[in-house]
């Protein structure tokens, strides 16, 4: 219509409104693939400097704030957990939370080494150089302030105190013996004066293990969930190239662009998308 009318302003309208229908349909067919046990939790996103000297350092830095830039434009809320300044400058590591929906299963695919080649801005030599940054994704698991224990998962067993000797000791069935049957826990209690008394004490003391327990399991479907990260020559993702030539390339996917600049600002999207269709179609070893 807008031609037959040969209007150029309708023209401009339509070809926006069809970059946005664009847009959305891409962003709706990403959220239909974020089907992962954990692709709906908040993610925690890891950056350590690998090697490269202080341009690893600076890459780190600049992959900090690619990310925080990406979010900020998505309008995700971000907190910055932790960050070690190297000496000279950029950064060791940083970890920053992202806590918007399925930010998990979008970020997961940014995991692995990226490597970074450019005419380094801290060689006197002006000679090109090669470094790695590591980025690390963990989902937000949700963490229970207290353990509740039914009665059901538990065996008391009550029997005699034994100590030196003095009241109500070895004349009274006041110590107890609480043993957890899912885990196999055992806490026994025989401080107390009474039964009543060691029983809650040793509940306490099994809730607290048991915390602990869940924390360390936690812990370690974290890490099985990171993986290895070696951030170095052999490994990398995605390689961000500002010289000779102009381009950011995951290696995954295949996915490049020719403007760096536009990726350090924080335009992720296709990065993402591509990184999240190649793993759903990637075969399960």
């Amino acid at each position: 219509m807008a031609r037959e009318a040969d209007d150029a302003d309708a023209a401009a309208e339509a070809a926006s409104e069809l970059d946005g229908i664009e847009k959305a349909l891409a962003d709706m067919e990403v959220q239909t693939l974020l089907d992962g046990e954990y692709d709906a939790r908040p993610a925690v996103v890891t950056i350590r400097a690998g090697a490269g000297g202080v341009d690893a350092a600076d890459f780190a830095d600049m992959l900090l704030r690619m990310y925080l830039r990406w979010a900020e434009q998505h309008k995700y809320p971000t907190t910055v957990m932790d960050i070690s300044y190297a000496e000279e400058a950029g950064i060791k590591s940083a970890t920053f939370e992202v806590d918007a929906p399925h930010a998990f299963g979008i970020l997961s695919v940014e995991a692995g080494t990226h490597r970074l080649v450019r005419m380094s801005p801290f060689g006197a030599a002006g000679k090109r150089q090669t470094s790695f940054a590591a980025v690390e994704v963990i989902p937000l698991l949700e963490e229970s302030a207290e353990i509740e224990v039914p009665e059901s998962d538990i065996r008391v067993d009550v029997f005699r105190s034994s100590g030196p000797g003095g009241q109500s000791v070895n004349t009274t069935d006041s110590a107890v013996r609480i043993t957890h049957l899912p885990t196999g826990l055992v806490v026994s209690m025989q401080n107390e004066k009474s039964q009543i008394q060691n029983r809650a004490a040793a509940m306490r003391v099994l809730q607290s293990r048991l915390l602990i327990m869940q924390k360390e399991q936690e812990a370690a479907t974290k890490k099985e969930l990171a993986g290895t990260i070696t951030a170095s020559w052999g490994d990398q993702m995605r390689s961000y190239v500002l010289a000779p030539y102009q381009m950011v390339k995951d290696l995954r996917t295949e996915h490049e662009v020719n403007n760096p600049s536009a990726v350090f600002d924080g335009d992720l999207d296709g990065f993402i998308a591509a990184g999240i269709k190649w793993r759903k179609q990637k075969p399960v070893d």
